[in-house]
Protein backbone atom coordinates (compact mmCIF):
# COMPACT_ATOMS: atom_id res chain seq x y z
CA UNK A 1 0.00 0.00 0.00
CA UNK A 2 1.41 3.43 -0.90
CA UNK A 3 2.41 5.89 1.76
CA UNK A 4 -0.12 8.64 2.42
CA UNK A 5 1.48 11.98 3.17
CA UNK A 6 -1.35 14.52 3.12
CA UNK A 7 0.34 16.67 0.51
CA UNK A 8 -2.47 19.22 0.47
CA UNK A 9 -1.96 20.21 4.11
CA UNK A 10 1.84 20.11 3.80
CA UNK A 11 1.80 22.34 0.74
CA UNK A 12 -0.62 24.74 2.41
CA UNK A 13 1.59 24.94 5.48
CA UNK A 14 4.71 25.64 3.40
CA UNK A 15 2.84 28.15 1.29
CA UNK A 16 1.58 29.99 4.37
CA UNK A 17 5.11 30.29 5.77
CA UNK A 18 6.58 31.34 2.43
CA UNK A 19 3.85 33.94 2.02
CA UNK A 20 4.90 35.55 5.31
CA UNK A 21 8.46 35.77 3.98
CA UNK A 22 7.50 37.67 0.85
CA UNK A 23 10.09 40.33 0.15
CA UNK A 24 12.78 38.76 2.33
CA UNK A 25 16.24 38.85 0.77
CA UNK A 26 17.94 35.82 -0.77
CA UNK A 27 17.48 32.41 0.80
CA UNK A 28 15.55 34.00 3.66
CA UNK A 29 12.66 34.26 1.23
CA UNK A 30 12.68 30.95 -0.62
CA UNK A 31 14.41 28.10 1.26
CA UNK A 32 11.93 26.65 3.71
CA UNK A 33 14.25 25.87 6.62
CA UNK A 34 15.81 29.34 6.47
CA UNK A 35 12.43 30.96 5.90
CA UNK A 36 11.02 29.38 9.07
CA UNK A 37 13.74 30.96 11.19
CA UNK A 38 13.49 34.29 9.39
CA UNK A 39 9.71 34.43 9.82
CA UNK A 40 9.95 33.46 13.50
CA UNK A 41 12.47 36.23 14.12
CA UNK A 42 10.40 38.73 12.13
CA UNK A 43 7.34 37.91 14.23
CA UNK A 44 9.37 38.36 17.42
CA UNK A 45 10.51 41.79 16.24
CA UNK A 46 6.96 42.70 15.26
CA UNK A 47 5.63 41.68 18.68
CA UNK A 48 8.35 43.63 20.49
CA UNK A 49 8.01 46.71 18.33
CA UNK A 50 4.23 46.93 18.63
CA UNK A 51 4.88 47.59 22.30
CA UNK A 52 7.88 49.86 21.68
CA UNK A 53 5.73 51.93 19.31
CA UNK A 54 3.46 52.90 22.19
CA UNK A 55 6.44 54.11 24.24
CA UNK A 56 7.87 55.99 21.28
CA UNK A 57 4.64 57.83 20.56
CA UNK A 58 4.14 58.75 24.21
CA UNK A 59 7.65 60.20 24.21
CA UNK A 60 6.89 62.17 21.04
CA UNK A 61 3.68 63.57 22.53
CA UNK A 62 5.52 64.65 25.68
CA UNK A 63 8.19 66.41 23.60
CA UNK A 64 5.55 68.27 21.61
CA UNK A 65 3.62 69.29 24.72
CA UNK A 66 6.81 70.44 26.42
CA UNK A 67 7.84 72.53 23.41
CA UNK A 68 4.42 74.18 23.23
CA UNK A 69 4.29 74.68 27.00
CA UNK A 70 7.68 76.41 26.96
CA UNK A 71 6.40 78.79 24.29
CA UNK A 72 3.69 79.68 26.80
CA UNK A 73 6.07 80.27 29.70
CA UNK A 74 5.85 76.99 31.59
CA UNK A 75 7.19 73.46 31.33
CA UNK A 76 5.59 70.10 30.65
CA UNK A 77 6.20 68.96 34.20
CA UNK A 78 4.61 72.00 35.83
CA UNK A 79 1.70 71.93 33.42
CA UNK A 80 0.88 68.25 33.95
CA UNK A 81 1.21 68.67 37.71
CA UNK A 82 -1.18 71.63 37.68
CA UNK A 83 -3.61 69.71 35.46
CA UNK A 84 -3.69 66.78 37.86
CA UNK A 85 -4.24 69.10 40.83
CA UNK A 86 -7.16 70.76 39.05
CA UNK A 87 -8.53 67.39 37.89
CA UNK A 88 -8.28 68.31 34.23
CA UNK A 89 -8.03 65.05 32.35
CA UNK A 90 -6.82 65.57 28.80
CA UNK A 91 -4.61 62.78 27.56
CA UNK A 92 -1.17 63.44 26.13
CA UNK A 93 -2.13 62.42 22.62
CA UNK A 94 -4.93 65.00 22.52
CA UNK A 95 -2.81 67.71 24.13
CA UNK A 96 -0.03 67.14 21.60
CA UNK A 97 -2.55 67.28 18.75
CA UNK A 98 -3.96 70.57 20.06
CA UNK A 99 -0.44 71.96 20.55
CA UNK A 100 0.46 71.25 16.93
CA UNK A 101 -2.82 72.03 15.17
CA UNK A 102 -4.23 74.87 17.29
CA UNK A 103 -1.60 76.77 19.31
CA UNK A 104 -4.15 79.41 20.37
CA UNK A 105 -6.35 76.78 22.01
CA UNK A 106 -3.30 75.27 23.68
CA UNK A 107 -2.41 78.70 25.07
CA UNK A 108 -5.90 78.96 26.56
CA UNK A 109 -5.50 75.54 28.16
CA UNK A 110 -2.17 76.61 29.66
CA UNK A 111 -3.71 79.83 31.01
CA UNK A 112 -6.62 77.89 32.51
CA UNK A 113 -4.25 75.44 34.17
CA UNK A 114 -1.56 77.86 35.36
CA UNK A 115 -3.28 80.63 37.28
Amino acid sequence: MPKANNAVASRARRKRILKKAKGFWGSRGNILTVVKHAVDKAEQYAYRDRRAKKRTFRSLWIMRINAAARLNGTTYSKMVNAMSKKSIEIDRKTLAEIAVKDPAAFSQIVKAVIE
